[in-house]
């Protein structure tokens, strides 16, 4: 299991529509990446999350090369416009 310490940071995160989002840094506790975008992703009224860069806290792309029993193994991770508005930019097939 990755202990925190170890846990990828968003680098950066494209979808400033996200309220986690401020000056397109991500500031979520932990993201979860599902599908090929970021669950987390939510639209509200409001800014949220802590004043740090997010963190990845689980990933459920199996087939990405990064990902080794769910847990993200990449450095950091770039979120973005891909098939959906939040996509994780990072992830390459195995």
């Amino acid at each position: 299991m990755t202990s925190m310490q170890e846990m990828p940071t968003v680098q950066s995160c494209a979808a400033t529509s996200c309220s986690y989002n401020q000056d397109s840094s991500c500031h979520a506790g932990a993201i979860t990446v599902g599908g090929q975008s970021c669950g987390t992703f939510v639209e509200i009224s409001f800014r949220g999350g802590f004043d740090r860069d997010g963190l990845v806290g689980a990933c459920h792309r199996s087939e990405c090369r990064f990902n080794d029993k769910l847990e993200c193994t990449a450095s950091s991770v770039e979120i973005g416009q891909g098939a959906d508005v939040a996509d994780c930019l990072t992830y390459e097939a195995r």
